[in-house]
C-alpha cells in the first residue's frame, strides 16, 4: 500500500470516527436531555402543580416597543397551572369552526388561543388524537396570538389587555361569519375587533376604535404570538425550529430557540415595511402579518426562568392620532397552521406577502429542493403514492445524468484495459514516486482517460440527494404518507428492526446505551446494504489490499449509518444503487468489458473457504 493511499484511508477513519463521535456523546445526548426536561415539564403541568414561573424580563411580557410605549398589562404572575380543559373554561368563548382548523377565541383577552387541525393526528391511527397547535395561558403549554393597540408614553388611556372581558355579535367564527368583538374603555373609546378566517389557516383581525372623548388620542397597533416553554424537538438536526420572520427588505431572519438567549438582552430586534414573523415547529407554524404598506419595529425575545417565554411580534412605529369624534382601524393577520407548500404559495401570491414560503425550511439546496419538491408533487398526482412517485424521480435523476454515467463507465472500463500497463510501470521504477505518477499521467493522456471522472456522477449526484432528503424531512406532505406493506409513514424510519427478529424477540435494540440508536437496522435498511454491496462488487476490485478492505465494509457501514433515516431517503438509495448496477452492466457491456460481479462474489467466498 503507498503512502498516498495509506493517508487517505486514515483520513477517511479519522473522519468517519469523528461523526459517529460527535453523534454518540454530543448530538444524541443533548437531543435526549432536551426531550427529558420536555417530558418533566409537562408531567409537572398538571392540576396542583406550583405556580407558573412568569418572565422576569419587561420585553417579553409585552408585545414589542415602538418608540418607548407603553403595552397592556400583562397576567399576574401567580396564576396557577391548570389543565387545558380548565385553561379553556377560565373565560366566555366564541366557537371556531371553520374546514381545516376547529377550537375557539377567548372572550377575555380576545386572544386567539385554542386551534386544533381536523386532518391531521399525532399518529398514523385514525382514532389517534388530533394534532392541537394553540392553548390558552394556564394550560401546560401555553401558545397563543394576540393583538390591539398600545398608547403613547404617559398616555394615561385604559385600553384593552388580557383581562379585558369583550362582548361578540356571534357565538359561532366561521368561514363564512366573521365575528366582531366590542370593547367600551368607559372614557370615550370603543373598540371593536373584527376576526375573520378563510378556508385553511389564515386569521384576519381588524381592530377599529372610535374617539367619543373631547381629546385627541394617539395609539399604535401591535401584535404577537407567544410560547410558554421549548416544544419538543422534532430530533432532525437539520430543521430550523424557533424564531422565523422577514421584515422589510430584510431576507430570512432564523434564530433557535436555545440561541436567543445569546442575543443582547435575550432579544433580536429589527424594523421595516411589512413582513411577516413567528413560531415554527417542523411541521406547523404561527406567524403575526403586519399589512404589507405599515412600517413596524418588530423583534424576537427569550426571557423568564422556567419555562422560558418566548416572544415573536411587531408593533407599528408610526402613531394614529384620532381627533375627537374620529375612528380608525388597523388590520393584520395571523397564520396558525400546517406548513402545506401550496397553501404558503398562495398566501404568498395572493396576499402580497414576500417569501412566506421561507416559512418551510427548504435549506441551502432551496433551488433543487423546491423544484425537487414540485416534480415529486407532479407525479405524486399520477400515481397517487409518494413512495411510488420516488422509484419515478429517481428513474428521471438516472435518466438526466445518464450522459455523465456513460462517461465515467467508459473512463472505468479504460483504466481497467489499461491496468496491466499501470502495474507495470510500477514495476519498473518501485522506488522512484515522482516517476511512477509522471509515466501513469502520460499513460491517461495518450489514452485519453479522466482518472477523476468516475468521481463527478457521484459529485453531481449529492446535491440531489440532499435536496430529496431535505424534501421527506421537511414537507407535511410527506409526514404520514404511506409507501407499501409496513411502511407507513415515509418521513420515518422502517420500523421493523432485524436485531429483535422484526418484533418476534420482546425488546428494542435502539434503546441499549451508546450504540442503540445505530442498532436501528429494518428490511429497507438492508436491502440498501445489499445493493450497494452489488454495486460495488459489478467494479473491478481495487489492487490495494487496503482499499479493497474499505470498499468491502463500506456498505455495512451506510446501512448502519442510513439505518435511522427516513424510510423514503432509504428507499431511493436502494433503488438507485439497483439502476445503477443495471446501466452499468449495461454500458460495461455494450463497451466489450467483462464484469466482475461473479468472480468477485466467487472470489470473496472462496477466499473465505480456503481462509
Amino acid at each position: 500500500m503507498t503512502k498516498e493511499t495509506r493517508n487517505i484511508m486514515l483520513a477517511t477513519c479519522l473522519s468517519l470516527l469523528v461523526v459517529l463521535g460527535w453523534d454518540a456523546f454530543y448530538a444524541r445526548p443533548h437531543l435526549d436531555k432536551e426531550r427529558q426536561t420536555q417530558a418533566e415539564m409537562h408531567a409537572r403541568a398538571t392540576p396542583g402543580a406550583q405556580p407558573e414561573q412568569q418572565a422576569g424580563n419587561f420585553q417579553a411580557t409585552r408585545p414589542p416597543q415602538a418608540s418607548g410605549l407603553s403595552a397592556p398589562a400583562q397576567e399576574g404572575a401567580s396564576a396557577p397551572q391548570k389543565s387545558r380543559a380548565d385553561a379553556l373554561a377560565e373565560s366566555p368563548r366564541v366557537k371556531l369552526d371553520a374546514p381545516a382548523i376547529y377550537g375557539s377565541i377567548a372572550l377575555k383577552g380576545g386572544r386567539i388561543d385554542d386551534v386544533s387541525f381536523k386532518a391531521y393526528r399525532e399518529t398514523v391511527d385514525p382514532n389517534s388524537p388530533n394534532i392541537v397547535l394553540l392553548s390558552p395561558a394556564g394550560s401546560p403549554s401555553p401558545y397563543y396570538a394576540e393583538a390591539g393597540f398600545i398608547a403613547d408614553p404617559g398616555a394615561n388611556l385604559v385600553l384593552p389587555g388580557p383581562d379585558t372581558l369583550w362582548q361578540a355579535d356571534h357565538d359561532t367564527l366561521t368561514e363564512t361569519s366573521p365575528a366582531t368583538l366590542t370593547y367600551d374603555n368607559g372614557q370615550g373609546l370603543l373598540f371593536h375587533r373584527k376576526i375573520a378566517v378563510d378556508d385553511r389557516y389564515m386569521f384576519t383581525v381588524t381592530d377599529s376604535v372610535e374617539n367619543k372623548s373631547a381629546q385627541a388620542v394617539t395609539l399604535h397597533p401591535y401584535a404577537f404570538v407567544k410560547r410558554h416553554g421549548k416544544p419538543v424537538a422534532s430530533g432532525y438536526y437539520r430543521v430550523h425550529e424557533g424564531f422565523v420572520g422577514v421584515i422589510g427588505e430584510s431576507g430570512v431572519q432564523e434564530i433557535r430557540y436555545d440561541k436567543i438567549e445569546k442575543e443582547d438582552h435575550a432579544t433580536k430586534s429589527f424594523a421595516g415595511t411589512g413582513g411577516w414573523l413567528g413560531l415554527t415547529d417542523k411541521y406547523w407554524a404561527a406567524a403575526v402579518i403586519p399589512d404589507q404598506g405599515t412600517a413596524v419595529e418588530a423583534s424576537y425575545s427569550g426571557s423568564g426562568g422556567a419555562p422560558v417565554i418566548y416572544q415573536a411580534g411587531f408593533a407599528g412605529t408610526e402613531g394614529r392620532t384620532l381627533a375627537p369624534g374620529a375612528s380608525s382601524e388597523f388590520t393584520s393577520r395571523l397564520f396558525a397552521g400546517a406548513k402545506e407548500t401550496a397553501t404558503l404559495d398562495k398566501y404568498q401570491a395572493n396576499l402580497g406577502i414576500e417569501k412566506f414560503d421561507l416559512l418551510i425550511d427548504w435549506g441551502w439546496f432551496y433551488f433543487i429542493t423546491r423544484p425537487m419538491f414540485r416534480l415529486l408533487d407532479l407525479i405524486y398526482r399520477f400515481v397517487g403514492n409518494f413512495g411510488v412517485a420516488i422509484l419515478c424521480i429517481t428513474v428521471l435523476v438516472k435518466g438526466l445524468f445518464f450522459p455523465l454515467a456513460n462517461r465515467s463507465y467508459r473512463a472505468m472500463a479504460k483504466m481497467k484495459a489499461v491496468q496491466p500497463q499501470i502495474t507495470a510501470i510500477r514495476d519498473r521504477f518501485p522506488d522512484d514516486k515522482p516517476k511512477q505518477q509522471a509515466e501513469i499521467m502520460a499513460l491517461y493522456k495518450r489514452e485519453k482517460i479522466n482518472p477523476l471522472s468516475g468521481c463527478l456522477p457521484v459529485l453531481i449526484q449529492l446535491p440531489v440527494f440532499f435536496a430529496l432528503y431535505k424534501t421527506l424531512v421537511i414537507t407535511i406532505e410527506m409526514r404520514q404518507a404511506p409507501f407499501f406493506g409496513w411502511i407507513k409513514d415515509l418521513s420515518q424510519p422502517d420500523p421493523t428492526n432485524v436485531f429483535n427478529l422484526f418484533g418476534l424477540i420482546p425488546f428494542d435494540p435502539t434503546q441499549m446505551p451508546m450504540f442503540g440508536p445505530y442498532l436501528a437496522i429494518g428490511v429497507w435498511p438492508v436491502i440498501m446494504g445489499i445493493t450497494m454491496f452489488i454495486q460495488m462488487k459489478v467494479n473491478p476490485e481495487p489492487t490495494d489490499p487496503m482499499q479493497k478492505q474499505v470498499f468491502t465494509w463500506m456498505p455495512v457501514i451506510f446501512t448502519f449509518t442510513l439505518g435511522n433515516f427516513a424510510s423514503g431517503l432509504v428507499i431511493y438509495w436502494s433503488w438507485n444503487n439497483l439502476l445503477s448496477v443495471i446501466q452499468q452492466t449495461a454500458i460495461m457491456k455494450r463497451a466489450g468489458v467483462k464484469i466482475e460481479l461473479w468472480d468477485n462474489l466467487t472470489g470473496l467466498f472462496r477466499k473465505k473457504a480456503t481462509t
